[in-house]
This record gives C-alpha cells, structure tokens and sequence, in this order.
C-alpha cells in the first residue's frame, strides 16, 4: 500500500477511538453500557443491525463463494437475512423492547429465568458464550488474513491490532460508542463499497457490464442455486439466518432491545431488511467480476479483495476500502462483545458466587468483563486453524450450534410453546449440541445439504416433543409464564413502562 493508504487506515482507527471517547458522557449505569438505556432512535438502531450483519468474512470466506459460484451469494445470505427481517418486523421483534420495559431486562437472556428457570437459563446462556466465542473469533481472523493481504504484515499481527483498538472504544462507551461508531462505519462502507464499484464497472466497459458481465462469467455463476449452495441447503441456512438475525445472535438482538417501544423495533428491523436487500449488489458486484478480470484465482478468500482494491483504485482511496473493511469487522467484534458481557455480568456470574451478584449493576464490573470476553475471541482467532479457518468457523461451526441455543430464547416467547418448561429448554440446546458433535466426530452421516440446519431441527424437534408430553400430562403452566405472554404481546405504544423485576 502507498503510504497514503496509511494515513486512512490510522485516521479510522482514530477516528474510531475518539467516538468511543466521546460516548463515555452517555454511560452512567450498566444499563446505558449494554441497552442505551433504552433510548436508541429506530433509524440508528436498524443502520446498526445492518452494519452488524456484516464483518470481514465477507470479504475473505464470502468473496470466494462469489468468485467460484456467483450469483448464489446474493440468494443465499443477502436475501436470506432480508426476507427473515421483513418476517421478524412483524413476529419477534416487536417482543425484545417489551421485554426491557416491562421485565427490566438488559441481556437477551435475562428473561429466561422467568420463562423456564435458572438451571435452563445458564445452560443457554453458557452454550451461547461458546458459541459468540467462536464466531467471533472467526472475525478476528478474516481481518488479519485483511490486513496481511494489504500489508504482508503476519496474520496475528492484524487480529491483536485491530482487537486493541475496537477493546478500547467498547469498553469506554459501551452500546453508545458501539451505535455511534456503527454510523460512521456505515458511512465509511458506503463510500468504500461505491468507490470499488464504479472503479471495476468502469474497468469492465461502463454501465452496460451489469449485464454483459453475466456473459463472460461460467454459466453456473449465473444460477440462484449452484455448486453445494443448493436450494435444500439455501432454504436451510435461511431458517439459521431467522435464528440469527431476529435475536438469536444476541448483539442484534440488543439493536432492538435498545428501541424505545415495539413500533421502533419494527421499524427498525424494516429498515435492515430494505438494506440487505439493495446494498449486497453493489458490494457484490466486484467480487462477481473477480472471474473474468483475475482468471484462474488460486486462493480467491485471501487473495481477491485485496487484489481487487489494489489493481483498480488509486493510493489513498485503498486505504478507504481497507478502512471500509475494518468497519464491518468491528461493528461485529464490539457488539458482540458489549451483549456477551451483559450475559456474563446479568445471567451468568450473579450464580457463580454471591459477591459477583452484588456487581449485577456494576458499570466497572460491566467493562472488566467486556475485556475478559474480547480477550478470549482473539486467543480463538490466533488458533483458527484448529477450527477449520475462517468459512469452517462460521459455515460450520457457527450457523451449526447457532440453531440449538435460539430455539429455547426465541420460542419461548411466544404462548403456543407455553408447555415447554425448564426441561424442555435444556433438552432442546443439549440435544441439538450432541448431533453436531455426532457428525463432526463420532461418524454419524446426514445429507450434506443439511449439514447447518440438523442440530437446529433436532433440537426444535426435542422443544417440541418434551412441550407435547407436558401438555399431555396436564402439567399446570406456572403464573410468572402467563404473564410473561401477557408483556410481550400487549401493545406498548403510548404506555407507561410496567416495571416488573426479572427474577
């Protein structure tokens, strides 16, 4: 890189620190540092999804599934997260900002105590933290392999870097700095996405390439469904997307829990769902040419983006696109962060020991385990080779395990499951959990198109089987469940908060 391209890089970085510096006056209390108190306008909060949706793995695993296969990308994540967004408006997300003004609540799995129990909620709460461990980590790891493409630095080097900078600003401004450096980030993104647009389309012939392209590229890169991405595989990993993006990943569902009311929530899960629709073509685009302007690519995930960046946009502007790839990573990492240590702090430690319970509300407990946490994803990123690098982390790994610890959370608010109980919950994570662990070390063998989806599947499947069995029975539903329902399907807008406490 020119050294102009330098200076960019650091002016983010920069940029990035002074942001989370200036949060610090909005952070009072741990509820300022894990929900915003409350107060996050719906138009910030659906920027900030959308950002979060994104990290460096799509410029890295993601960009050889679009040099390799084509056009599937787009059908197989973009509109996958789009289409459950448009459906998540309207069913779950309306409940998590209910939840905040109603149950008090500051981690997404804080309302599991009153829904099923303590043992229920800690099974799901550390199941989750292992889970935010490893796709974070894989984050980590696609913004070294970034950095090392732009600047030959060794991969470690980037991943500690990058750490150390986004460990600072989260840890001082909490959500505040994560939502404030959200919006810049997507500012930066943008800029960043349009530059190496216009830059390959006008390498390629002018506006006319948005279809010509299309002709050059092998005819598979023109299917909806091609190479493993098949249609079976595709509307399976849309049901992960469902999971993930309505508030099973629990970072976006703090974005919503942020909101003041159910009416922002939706909003703001529409405006995400607008964006993944219409921004992934342009930020695709480039990585589809990749074929036809680098023929015969050998390793197209560590090689593309920098290449691409490199050959097509002058100094300066190559430290934007870095910077750009930065943005997304970060806004991952440190929200991810910032909600697993509201788990940590809220749901978890409190059991571990009686003077931890005493921190539930610590603002200085509240960032010690913000840096503990971010600690551990970077020493997963340093050793990601054990885990099948980065499109085995989160192809694998991640959208795997993800299914088995949403299915308790996001079906448990919702009074048709109003039979399944504390066994249920803990049956279900532990159930999907063994048949991942099944496949990818005892030998058991399932079609490779529902490899992402199994564990889910089994583990509803178990939600399901232990509810029918204890409505058979005729096992009463206990009063603190009915009114939970109660809280979350009644209307908010216009109303006074109904203080209830969680426990």
């Amino acid at each position: 890189m020119h050294w102009l391209d330098y200076i960019m890089v650091l002016a983010f970085f920069g940029w990035m620190v002074w942001i989370g510096h200036q949060s610090k006056k909005h952070v009072k209390t741990s509820d300022d540092f894990f929900t915003g108190g409350g107060k996050i306008p719906w138009w910030v909060s659906g920027i900030s999804h959308h950002v979060s949706g994104y990290s460096g793995v799509v410029f890295v695993g993601y960009a050889a599934i679009a040099y390799n296969y084509g056009f599937t990308l787009y059908i197989f994540w973009a509109v996958g997260i789009a289409v459950a967004m448009f459906i998540g408006a309207v069913t779950i997300v309306p409940r998590w900002p209910r939840l905040r003004k109603r149950l008090g609540i500051q981690s997404p799995t804080e309302y599991l105590v009153t829904r099923y129990g303590v043992s229920a909620q800690q099974i799901t709460a550390w199941a989750g933290i292992v889970v935010k461990l490893i796709d974070v980590g894989a984050k980590w790891a696609s913004i070294g392999i970034l950095i090392s493409g732009f600047t030959g630095m060794p991969i470690w080097v980037g991943i500690v870097f990058a750490g150390i900078v986004s460990l600072y600003y989260i840890t001082v401004g909490g959500l505040w700095a994560d939502i404030m450096t959200d919006l810049a980030q997507f500012v930066v993104q943008i800029l960043g996405g349009l530059v190496l647009f216009f830059a390959v389309m006008a390498e390629l012939g002018g506006p006319s390439c948005l279809v010509t392209l299309w002709q050059q590229l092998p005819p598979a890169n023109h299917n909806l469904f091609s190479g493993p991405y098949t249609p079976v595989y595709v509307f399976a990993y849309w049901i992960v997307c469902f999971l993930s993006y309505t508030g099973g990943t629990w970072n976006l569902a703090t974005r919503f829990i942020s909101t003041k009311d159910s009416r922002e929530a939706r909003r703001s899960a529409t405006l995400s769902a607008v964006l993944y629709f219409v921004w992934p073509l342009v930020l695709f685009f480039p990585m589809w040419a990749g074929p036809v302007l680098f023929p015969n690519m050998a390793d197209p995930a560590n090689e593309l983006y920098s290449k691409l960046t490199t050959t097509f946009l002058p100094p300066g502007l190559v430290g934007l696109v870095l910077a750009s790839m930065f943005a997304n990573t970060l806004s991952m990492t440190v929200s991810d962060a910032n909600v697993v240590s509201a788990v940590l702090q809220r749901d978890v430690l409190p059991i571990l020991s009686k003077k931890l319970a005493k921190l539930r509300d610590s603002l200085t407990m509240a960032r010690i385990t913000t840096i503990i946490f971010t600690t551990l994803t970077i020493i997963v990123a340093l050793f990601r080779d054990y885990f099948g690098d980065v499109i085995g982390l989160i192809l694998t790994w991640f959208a795997a395990l993800l299914g088995p610890t949403a299915i308790p959370l996001l079906c448990g608010l919702f009074r048709p499951f109003k039979h399944a109980d504390n066994k249920a919950a803990i049956i279900s994570v532990l159930a999907g959990f063994m048949v991942f662990v099944a496949n990818k070390y005892m030998g058991l063998v399932y079609p490779a198109d529902l490899s992402t989806i199994m564990p889910t599947i089994v583990a509803f499947a178990a939600y399901c089987i232990v509810a029918a069995i204890n409505s058979a029975m005729h096992k009463p539903i206990p009063e603190r469940v009915n009114k939970l329902f109660d809280m979350v399907e009644k209307p908010d807008f216009d109303e006074e908060p109904e203080e209830v406490t969680a426990s």
